[in-house]
């Protein structure tokens, strides 16, 4: 049996940005910087992935991660919620990150 995925330069993208999120989280939290959010950050990065792996494995073939992941979205799915929302916040904590760097510099 073979399902359809998404293409390889689409996960090493993901990946890497799941590296370096849980990087600069880890670092933000050793510098005492937006602790919280960076925790929370750390929890999204290691808990998303596995939750969209594990719901990810019982998809109908000739369907990929992603056509799967929206296709659970219109049927109310809590794990594709939980996913999306993960995946939003992990975006806006690295928009927070960026410009509370980019202030730091400037001072």
């Amino acid at each position: 049996m073979y399902w359809e995925t998404l293409p390889n330069w689409f996960w090493v993208l993901y990946y890497l940005f799941l590296l370096a999120t849980f990087g600069t989280a880890l670092f933000s939290v050793i510098r005492k910087k937006m602790i919280r959010l960076s925790i929370l950050a750390i929890i999204f990065v290691v808990t998303v992935p596995i939750i969209s792996l594990i719901n990810s494995i019982g998809r109908t073939e000739g369907m990929n991660e992603f056509e799967h992941l929206i296709s659970q979205i219109q049927q109310g799915a809590i794990w594709s919620i939980f996913t999306v929302i993960g995946y939003l916040f992990l975006l806006v904590w690295w928009v927070l990150f960026l410009l509370k760097a980019r202030l730091t510099i400037k001072l």
